[in-house]
């Protein structure tokens, strides 16, 4: 077999969510900062193309790449590459990231707990995984500051009108929608609606409200819209339904680790949810993200809270992704019938 490039990668999900790891074949990219690197990363587009588009990935594909930690704290580093962004933070990422961390005896397991400091683009995260037998069984994220940032705010939508809706950021940044009032029961027989009108919906938003992260001057756009379910309460907290539609027009397999994040910051905001309170989020798919405000802090003046988030993750397979050096496409091809099609 020939090939110009080998790339090694441990493939995994989390909760249903394909987040594969990169673990060999691709150095570190240049930067100060794990930030500075990822978006080098975004910015010269080689290694995104390579593994995420056709015919090596795919809409459905998120991939995270290994790479050597710059805080001294930090055990492990990791870069994100989602279908259209680099972000600061994943939730469903961090758990696969974690998950090959351990299972794939990378860093040493502990059990009947392991507790990691990782680095994402964003910031530290702090994880702790309950492991048995050789297995990360589930992975708790003391996920990054989480904040709302508009609240019933007003956005008129193509062919729907005026939308209520709020924006937060949960380690990336979300448009809020209320899923029953635009008639969504949040079965899996409507992830195909729920795509393609919540990429309608981020795109309005972006274009009328916009994004502002108080820290971070490089994030300024809104790139997911959640749609949330009503909320009820048992003896272990709320409940809720949740589908994260993902650009260019996906719907997240998993309740989505940064939503479950951002919705704990307006419910925070708005005086429904207080330190120590859970949320459980369920995914189309009947997957679950479990949740919990550890505490309140700021960003950039901005309150804020400290969340943590849960859930867990497997890994499916060993690849190598290789380059023939005669291969007409070498950093792929997208087509819009599934890159994002209308």
């Amino acid at each position: 077999m020939r090939s110009t490039k080998t790339i090694h990668v441990i493939s995994a999900h989390a909760e249903g969510e394909v987040g594969d790891v990169i673990v060999g074949g691709v150095l570190p990219p240049p930067g100060e900062t794990i930030w500075e690197q990822s978006r080098w990363i975004a910015k010269d587009q080689t290694l995104r193309n390579f593994v995420l588009n056709e015919p090596r990935g795919g809409v459905f594909r998120h991939v995270n790449l290994l790479v050597p930690p710059k805080h001294p704290e930090a055990q492990a580093a990791w870069i994100i590459m989602e279908p259209e962004d680099t972000p600061p933070m994943s939730g469903s990422n961090s758990i696969c990231v974690a998950t090959v961390l351990l299972d794939g005896g990378l860093i040493e397991m502990q059990e009947p707990e392991t507790h990691l400091v990782l680095e994402a683009p964003g910031g530290l995260v702090r994880v702790r995984a309950q492991c048995k037998d050789g297995k990360a069984e589930r992975i708790f994220v003391q996920n990054l500051p989480s904040f709302a940032a508009q609240l019933s705010a007003t956005v008129e939508v193509a062919g729907l009108g005026a939308v209520t809706v709020d924006t937060a950021y949960g380690g990336d940044s979300f448009v809020i929608v209320d899923a029953g009032a635009l008639g969504f029961s949040l079965t899996q027989d409507e992830a195909n609606d729920i795509a393609k009108l919540g990429v309608k919906i981020t795109d309005a938003a972006n274009a009328q409200l916009g994004f502002a992260h108080p820290e971070n001057p490089d994030w300024r756009h809104i790139s997911f819209c959640l749609f949330a379910g009503p909320l009820t309460k048992d003896a272990d907290g709320l409940k809720t339904s949740a589908a994260v539609a993902i650009q260019p027009g996906k719907v997240d397999r998993s309740p989505t680790g940064t939503a479950l994040s951002a919705r704990m910051a307006v419910l925070h905001a708005q005086g429904l949810m207080k330190t120590g309170d859970r949320l459980t989020a369920r995914s189309l798919i009947g997957s679950t993200f479990s949740g919990e405000i550890l505490g309140e802090t700021s960003v950039g003046g901005c309150p804020a809270i400290r969340p943590e988030i849960s859930g867990r993750g497997w890994i499916t397979g060993v690849h190598q992704h290789m380059l023939d050096p005669s291969d007409p496409w070498p950093e792929g091809y997208r087509l819009s019938d599934t890159w994002g099609a209308k």
